[in-house]
């Protein structure tokens, strides 16, 4: 893969929107004890379209000003996607969706080497899959099973994550803030979302939330604003300059923060699988930053606009 030297900035960005997925994950299994899965993703879009609304005002920004193609974009990715995971989610156990997500660093790889003729090279391939091995062995249940038609839900859910992150890539440039850009992006997916919750309760589907705790509410828009409006911004905002196949990488260190923060907030225990796991996904990254092509720039290039 042919890239310029990455910013420690932009590799720090990366490293936290892991870290907004990760813990935004664990934060929002509390929300769904309370409210259906596919209520939950209008009000974590919601509530992270007023926080970065607001931000966007105190500083002087318009709301518009997202390219139109660029901020339709959400209504693929987290539009369609999260719908697509949440469908899948129902026939199939939490554990086993996750590792089918782990597949998609590997999509973008090949959508990358294809779309943006990005040079992926076999020794990124080989601990791209090492750092699946590890990511495995952190997530694995071996209680994981499902049905046919949630495998192919949540890996049609994947693609289209995958497919996003390339696309973003390549029209990221055409934008002049990446704050607009986010906004715009998830405003489409929130309306996506809505008709989607709509054409639910149409058929029957349980919609409404039943006994809501303060607790539980809050979990939801807090989950959303670290999941949506921290996670998105501080990743596209990398991905201006990032190559997508790098970007990818990122993706392995989620289950790892998830994982983190499951043990401080929610009590689970890691086991040594789990820790071994943990080692190998650092070790493979580690290794990725090391590559000539992929280490951080001696000096940080400039700021990106917000």
């Amino acid at each position: 893969m042919s890239t310029a030297s990455v910013s420690r900035g932009d590799l720090l960005g990366l490293t936290l929107a892991a870290a907004s997925w990760g813990v935004g994950t664990v934060i929002s299994k509390r929300a769904l004890d309370e409210m259906p899965a596919i209520t939950l993703l209008p009000i974590q879009l919601a509530a992270s379209l007023v926080v970065l609304g607001i931000l966007m005002r105190r500083q002087g920004m318009s709301l518009r000003g997202s390219p139109v193609l660029l901020g339709r974009l959400g209504i693929l990715n987290p539009g369609l996607a999260y719908a697509l995971g949440l469908l899948g989610l129902a026939t199939i156990t939490a554990s086993l969706a996750v590792l089918l997500w782990a597949a998609e660093p590997l999509m973008i790889l090949a959508l990358a080497a294809t779309f943006l003729h990005e040079r992926i090279t076999p020794s990124l391939v080989f601990l791209s899959l090492v750092a699946v091995v590890g990511m495995i062995l952190v997530i694995y249940d071996p209680a994981s099973s499902g049905q046919w038609n949630g495998v192919v839900l949540t890996l049609t859910g994947v693609a289209c994550c995958a497919a996003y992150t390339v696309i973003a890539r390549r029209l990221i440039a055409t934008s002049d803030s990446t704050a607009q850009v986010v906004f715009a992006q998830q405003a489409h997916a929130l309306g996506f979302a809505v008709i989607v919750v709509g054409a639910a309760a149409r058929v029957g589907g349980a919609v409404r939330p039943e006994n809501l705790t303060p607790l539980g509410l809050l979990s939801a828009v807090a989950s959303g604003v670290l999941y949506y409006a921290g996670a998105y911004w501080l990743y596209l905002t990398a991905l201006r300059r990032v190559p997508a196949a790098l970007a990818a990488v990122s993706f392995y260190l989620i289950p790892i923060f998830g994982v983190a923060a499951g043990s401080l907030l929610l009590g689970e225990r890691l086991d040594p699988r789990q820790w071994v796991g943990a080692i190998i996904v650092l070790g493979a990254l580690l290794m990725i930053l090391r590559r000539p092509s992929m280490g951080p720039a001696a000096q940080p290039t400039a700021v990106p606009p917000i």
